[in-house]
């Protein structure tokens, strides 16, 4: 084994913290939110703080980690693992779960969808959607207690990244729901404001108003003491899930390995925020555990991976094709439901678990 999980049998999470750069220079530009901007707060010594990455925008680059854009599938070694992808009604790839904010319970998947299969050449549509069929594996019934560890091994089954960045069934039941084993967030310490401006030009009519011209705009960037990521693996949570030994040493391995792959692939977060890390990430907790490197958690998760499949854990085939049609409804009949209405889905974040 690559990872010493005799280390990490007790220990109720794992915490990890990456000490990063800008690549070039030394302004960044921080993460954005609506009618507030830059998340600035101020700690009790005084010392400025910047929220530069948060939770939610971690975990929708980590989960990027796993999959191949150019190729629309698992990168290689991680092929095997469950995921649902969503097709059109001519076959075309739409979407996939690893790739949907809400994960397992995007309306994609769990509204409408039906299962696919394959007979003799010919796409055949379930009988019944997808989310009846999911709800039925679980053994979930609207009137009785929830079966957790039928609902959680039903997530590893069908796509265990909802496990792992959390997920929210309301579209089956609004008690469905479970938080992120693996969370992250990057901050600055010690930050002072970098103002600075430009001008969008219009060549031809530069004369032009209403923002059609030539428009000058200000640009609030910023320098810090110092850049940290922070990653926080809840063990304890992920025991409880009563997965066996197998599916937790997978969940751990993947975990620590979309860490890396963030770490060493994934710091481009804006334009104007190209970070790397500066030195080697440090386990904090527990501190007798050393974090392997990105090569040896790739392999023990291609190890993981043949072993849930002969255990007989992941749905076969390990993709679910579901199929997805345009609904003829129009807007003004939907109904928003109160767990959609309290989920941000802006571009910086993604509320898949509802915390």
């Amino acid at each position: 084994m690559i990872i010493d999980h005799e280390k990490l049998k007790v220990a109720p999470r794992l915490l990890l913290e990456a000490k990063l750069k800008p690549l070039q220079g030394n302004r960044f530009q921080p993460t954005g939110f609506a009618d507030l901007g830059a998340a600035r707060y101020t700690l009790p010594d005084k010392t400025e703080m910047l929220l530069v990455e948060s939770v939610q925008s971690i975990a929708n680059h980590m989960e990027l980690a796993c999959w191949d854009s150019s190729a629309e599938s698992m990168i290689p070694e991680l092929q095997g693992i469950p995921y649902i992808r969503i097709i059109g009604t001519t076959g075309e790839h739409l979407s996939n779960s690893l790739l949907e904010a809400h994960r397992i319970n995007s309306e994609y998947v769990m509204r409408e969808a039906r299962r696919i299969s394959l007979s003799d050449g010919v796409r055949r549509a379930s009988d019944r959607t997808f989310n009846e069929e999911f709800a039925e594996e679980i053994g979930y019934r609207k009137d009785g207690r929830v079966d957790w560890r039928k609902f959680h091994k039903g997530l590893f089954r069908f796509d265990l990244n909802s496990l792992i960045h959390g997920c929210f069934l309301e579209e089956i039941g609004g008690r469905l729901r479970i938080t992120r084993i693996l969370s992250g967030f990057i901050e600055a310490c010690g930050v002072q404001v970098a103002e600075s401006g430009g001008v969008k030009n219009n060549i031809v009519q530069p004369d032009l108003k209403d923002g059609e011209g030539n428009v000058p705009f200000p640009r609030t960037e910023f320098t810090a003491r110092e850049i940290k990521a922070f990653f926080n693996l809840d063990l304890a949570l992920l025991r409880g899930y009563g997965l066996g030994e197998n599916a937790e040493r997978l969940l751990v391995a993947l975990s620590l390995f979309k860490i890396w792959r963030f770490l060493s692939t994934g710091l481009r977060l804006r334009t104007a925020c190209d970070l790397e890390v500066d030195g080697v990430p440090v386990v904090t907790r527990p501190d007798d555990f050393s974090l392997p490197e990105e090569a040896g958690l790739l392999a023990e998760c291609k190890e993981m991976i043949t072993k849930c499949k002969a255990d007989g854990l992941f749905s076969d085939p390990p993709v679910t094709d579901v199929e997805w049609k345009p609904s003829k409804k129009k807007k003004s009949e939907k109904v928003a439901t109160n767990a959609a209405i309290n989920q941000d889905n802006n571009p910086e974040a993604e509320a898949g678990d509802g915390q």
